[in-house]
């Protein structure tokens, strides 16, 4: 989703019970809204010189170097020969996109490796060049989110050069991000037939699980000390929603449209829920004390309409961050604190773009 993830790839999320006006949690989105040419809303308090860096076709999940002076993200333009998800990279002084995956299959989840001259990803071009192909839409309307088994994570230089595949295991492999140590990464993987997390060496070594929970667990990231890990997850509780999730899952696909925020050490341990919010609540990430979390969610207005919040770690003291009138999400601190970076439905014309923005944080 994602992982998500994108990962959530295009990790659009709707409720059922809406038109058929779809977001992903790793992007993509079509609304009935007007046009709005605003890139700063005046109530985005936190935020100071909001800048727009791209400026059309699908791009999220936007991270930064160990330097806070690059970024890796992921771009659907078919102007750039993206037709679907491919990763490009950019200096954010001068930004100007290039591609750095191999251009094949699809990919998703992007993150640079400590000195800035590696990163990771995930991909499927090992099993074909083209894209693999959407779920069909389902006669109830209801989105779902595939996870497609030919996913791998590999490690690439900065020309796009394939240095190593760091996972070779059957199912879905993805979803990967790493501690602000540089020492490990955490990922999404489908390896016991439940999509768990998991950490692993920079090399691809000592692979431990840490989730075992019945249901979708997928996006986390590292707190800034590297101790705890925050993420999304989907629990099924009663017996037609575990009904309904192992069906999914037993096709290769999950339905995000409830997920609420987790949170756990490295190891698993102390595992606790943040979030009770309802609806999808989604691309966590810590803020640069490690105080509080910034994530997405359409709790408010359910269905399309994706803010920006923040509460404290115990899930209290909520406070809504953007104020976009249709979506942001795949919000990210650079490494010194001193910007954020997210996606947005802002400032498109009223059409489908899904841009990137970074602003100085307040």
């Amino acid at each position: 989703m994602k992982k998500s993830a994108l990962a959530l790839l295009t990790i659009l999320i709707f409720a059922g019970s809406l038109p058929l006006v779809a977001q992903d949690p790793h992007h993509g989105h079509t609304s009935n809204a007007a046009p709005d040419t605003t890139t700063h809303f005046a109530a985005e308090k936190h935020f100071s010189k909001v800048r727009q860096l791209t400026f059309g076709g699908d791009n999220a999940e936007a991270y930064f170097s160990f330097d806070s002076k690059k970024i890796v993200f992921q771009m659907t333009n078919p102007d750039f020969n993206a037709v679907c998800d491919q990763i490009f990279s950019s200096e954010l002084e001068t930004f100007n996109p290039r591609l750095v995956s191999t251009g094949n299959g699809r990919t998703t989840c992007s993150y640079f490796l400590a000195g800035d001259s590696t990163f990771i990803y995930a991909s499927t071009h090992e099993s074909a060049k083209e894209c693999p192909p959407k779920p069909a839409p389902r006669a109830d309307h209801k989105y779902v989110w595939p996870i497609y088994e030919t996913f791998d994570i590999y490690k690439a230089d900065m020309k796009g050069n394939i240095i190593q595949k760091l996972t070779n295991n059957p199912g879905y492999d993805a979803e990967a991000t790493v501690s602000p140590k540089g020492d490990k990464i955490v990922f999404t993987s489908l390896r016991t037939g439940d999509p768990e997390l998991y950490t692993m060496n920079i090399d691809g070594s000592n692979v431990k699980q840490v989730t075992s929970g019945l249901g979708y667990d997928g996006g986390a990231f590292f707190s800034p000390d590297g101790t705890k890990l925050i993420f999304r997850a989907s629990r099924p509780k009663t017996e037609e929603e575990v009904k309904v999730y192992k069906e999914l899952l037993s096709q290769g696909q999950v339905m995000p449209t409830n997920m609420e925020l987790f949170i756990c050490n490295v190891d698993g341990s102390d595992l606790r829920q943040v979030t009770h919010l309802g609806g999808a609540n989604w691309a966590p990430f810590f803020t640069p004390d490690g105080k509080n979390v910034i994530f997405s969610s359409n709790h408010v207005q359910k269905g399309y309409h994706f803010n920006l919040w923040m509460c404290d770690l115990k899930g209290e003291n909520l406070e809504q961050i953007s104020f976009d009138p249709v979506f942001d999400a795949f919000p990210v601190f650079s490494p010194d604190g001193k910007h954020l970076i997210f996606s947005s439905n802002r400032n498109n014309g009223g059409g489908h773009d899904t841009n990137l923005f970074i602003a100085d944080w307040k």
